[in-house]
């Protein structure tokens, strides 16, 4: 496969500069190396839950978006993209399509985790040839940072705060990736944007795949996570080296591995840079917190090599 430099030089641009995202912001990467990752000269429909991409893209009366786009509901994305793909196929049967469309449908964690799980898992278990894309930026971010089920274990969100009692959310992450492999896809992956050549190869194999396949990538976000906008690689990275975001891919129900840090980095490496966590350093360290969290991210890391077969 090409560079990302040089697909980018060549493609075509289905998402344009001049949209309202944050500086750094993960989502819109995301979201334009996804659209990279298509041949030129196919078409593709975007579906988007209701959501930071949504808002910002679309304020009326303009579009960031040169290609078919629907908004739907924050719960809906993939019932949307299923019913577009369905009648696609059957305007394609009827010679009234000629072009090849390709079908995304994406939303944030919110929509895709919580109240988006029954249309997604309903949609990959129909068949639809489609790719769903989650950003996962780990909170209800368009809406004021509430906990969402993607939220780490003490992170301060502003319906999970830190304060005497509690040291923000109490909960573990969810392992929506793992849920979604629980449906046999013939192709699903976990990526980040800082990793374009991994990201692009694996959306690109997902929209080439026939079937319902998914994609997770983790998506900082600057305002959400209280980082710089020049941070936002370097927590996408660091959430990859201490193997909280592992790089992965499950194709046909063999998982394989795509990156095993030569020296797998604390997590607290991860949690320290960002201000959702700065509860647990100031004023006084909670390392029990700290070491629980850390406990957790070493048992899935386990797991995760024994199921792609590298031993623990």
């Amino acid at each position: 496969m090409a560079s990302f430099k040089e697909i980018a030089a060549t493609t075509r641009q289905r998402l344009t500069g001049g949209h309202r995202m944050c500086a750094g912001c993960g989502a819109t990467i995301i979201m334009r190396q996804a659209l990279h990752s298509l041949d030129p000269e196919d078409e593709v429909v975007v579906t988007a839950a209701t959501g930071c991409m949504e808002v910002s893209t679309t304020i009326y009366p303009y579009s960031a978006w040169k290609c078919s786009y629907i908004h739907n509901a924050f719960e809906n994305s993939a019932a949307t993209c299923s019913g577009a793909e369905t009648a696609y196929r059957a305007l394609k049967d009827k010679g009234r399509v000629k072009a090849n469309y390709k079908f995304l449908a994406f939303g944030g964690d919110g929509g895709t985790y919580d109240i988006g799980l029954q249309s997604l898992s309903g949609a990959m278990e129909r068949g639809h040839d489609m790719v769903y894309l989650c950003y996962d930026n780990e909170a209800y971010m368009n809406t004021g940072y509430q906990r969402s089920g993607a939220t780490p274990r003490g992170a301060s969100t502003t319906t999970a705060p830190a304060g005497k009692k509690r040291l923000g959310k109490p909960q573990f992450n969810k392992d929506l990736t793992g849920i979604l492999a629980a449906h046999r896809l013939p192709y699903l992956a976990q990526s980040v944007p800082s990793r374009p050549n991994d990201f692009m190869r694996k959306m690109r194999t997902a929209f080439y795949t026939e079937g319902p396949c998914f994609v997770n990538a983790i998506s900082p976000c600057i305002p959400g996570w209280r980082i710089a906008p020049n941070q936002s690689f370097d927590m996408a990275e660091l959430a990859v080296q201490t193997c909280f975001w592992p790089l992965y891919e499950v194709i046909d129900g063999e998982w394989k591995l795509n990156h095993k840090p030569k020296e797998k980095k604390p997590v607290v490496d991860w949690l320290m840079p960002q201000g959702r966590f700065r509860h647990l350093f100031k004023p006084d360290l909670r390392q029990d917190i700290i070491d629980e969290i850390q406990a957790e991210v070493d048992r899935r890391w386990h797991e995760l090599l024994l199921k792609c077969g590298e031993g623990a």
